[in-house]
């Protein structure tokens, strides 16, 4: 477990413990895969008509595939390959050419525990890898978890080859808080916009204020600036550094952007220095004042940036969010229930959380984003993931002992077995 958070943090960069973390959530799927006996079970009617009898049976799909990510390189993996192989499937995965050291070790680990050799299989490489999975014919399934850019390609050339595609895209995940809202709500959304350096798909990225909410805001700057921003094997550091050089220039460059645009800037992350290290290193940075035409608000700005816009009502807030086209994931912050309530049945976003700030749901669910933040209609683990990595047969049989006939040249119907058809 800790050689690979190790691993993790050394490639990637994000804290220790949330290198930790990244293999706890990835291990809950490994739990939830060894117990999904019960989802693969058929279904059967006996005696559909007099011998006629009706079974159905879950089979995998033969050789599957997955496309990963450079933000979580423990997780996803563990989000593909062990639903897929304990669906009955062998499995070639991807992991991003910027961390690919977890994936190679849970590899290892996976023929360690006796996986035999040929079911689990990692390539390497950036887009000569992608297509040949897109067009390998043997290949059935790709799973894909990363940009709206390159999820979408592998979509359309991976359905173009009669694949079946999941493809998890970027978020824009907006949290609303009202005038009611728990004590706690600023610690609770800085930790959501600031963690991992805002590098995740269900970073809290945008907050909506209702009404006199909007006051809150001073509270997250000051929750903000206790963050320490420095190397993820430094104990302490809260926030480590972006991936890669252009990942800061891009994120710096958006912040700029916002402002000239009109936003306020109530916290600057930019030009972060660490002492001692060379890095890609911005600090938690807060826009107020923001439009929902602003960039800042229209990017996924996968950085430690959060975004604070206002609503007069909490129709308002609702509308706002549902006109971004991202659906991942978003939050509301409350002690009213029937204003939670509201909110989570009339907000078209996959996953919701109420007074939780990351609502990532845990593996005997399933991963539900929605509208811009997928393509292809089944989701990630639990029993969707069971779904995406099968496919059914089914057989219907007419064993005789009565002596009736096996069928003529009409359409067969239920009915009466002394019927003539």
């Amino acid at each position: 477990h800790d050689e690979l958070a190790y691993l993790i943090t050394a490639e990637q960069g994000k804290t220790l413990s949330d290198a930790r973390g990244d293999v706890f959530r990835g291990l809950e799927v490994v739990e939830s895969a060894c117990s999904i006996g019960d989802l693969l079970l058929g279904e059967t009617i006996e005696n559909l008509a007099d011998g006629l009898d009706c079974v159905s049976y879950r089979q995998p799909l033969g050789v599957c595939s997955g496309v990963c990510p450079f933000n979580f390189p423990a997780m996803i993996p563990l989000w593909m390959f062990p639903i897929a192989i304990t669906a009955g499937n062998s499995f070639i995965i991807k992991p991003s050419e910027k961390t690919p050291g977890a994936c190679m070790m849970l590899a290892q680990l996976a023929k360690e525990a006796g996986l035999p050799d040929g079911v689990l299989n990692v390539i390497h490489g950036a887009k000569d890898a992608v297509d040949y999975l897109c067009d390998a014919p043997d290949i059935r399934a790709i799973s894909f978890v990363g940009s709206n850019t390159t999820g979408e390609y592998i979509h359309a050339r991976g359905t173009s080859n009669g694949k079946r595609v999941q493809a998890n895209l970027g978020a824009k995940n907006h949290s609303v808080i009202l005038p009611d809202y728990p004590k706690t709500t600023a610690k609770a959304i800085a930790g959501a916009a600031f963690g991992a350096a805002g590098q995740r798909c269900m970073a809290l990225s945008a907050a909506v204020f209702v009404g006199d909410a909007k006051a809150v805001v001073t509270d997250i700057v000051e929750e903000a600036k206790k963050f320490t921003v420095g190397c993820g094997f430094t104990e302490g550091v809260d926030v480590g550094p972006l991936i890669s050089p252009e990942s800061k220039t891009r994120v710096e460059q958006l912040v700029t952007q916002a402002i000239e645009q009109g936003a306020k800037l109530e916290l600057d992350g930019r030009g972060t220095l660490v002492n001692g290290y060379t890095g890609n290193f911005v600090a938690p940075t807060i826009l107020s004042n923001v439009d929902p035409s602003n960039i800042a608000h229209k990017e996924e700005i996968f950085g430690p940036v959060l975004v604070c816009l206002e609503a007069n009502t909490l129709d308002d807030a609702i509308e706002l969010i549902n006109n971004n086209p991202y659906g991942n994931g978003c939050a509301i912050f409350t002690q009213n229930g029937a204003c939670a309530r509201k909110f989570q049945h009339e907000i078209d976003v996959g996953q919701v959380g109420i007074n939780v700030p990351i609502p990532v749901p845990l593996p005997f669910f399933s991963f539900t984003g929605s509208r811009g933040s997928i393509r292809g209609d089944i989701h990630f683990y639990g029993k969707q993931g069971v779904n995406f990595y099968t496919q059914i047969k089914t057989i219907t049989s007419n064993w005789q002992y009565t002596g009736a006939d096996l069928g003529g040249t009409t359409m067969p119907v239920l009915g009466n077995k002394n019927e003539v058809r």
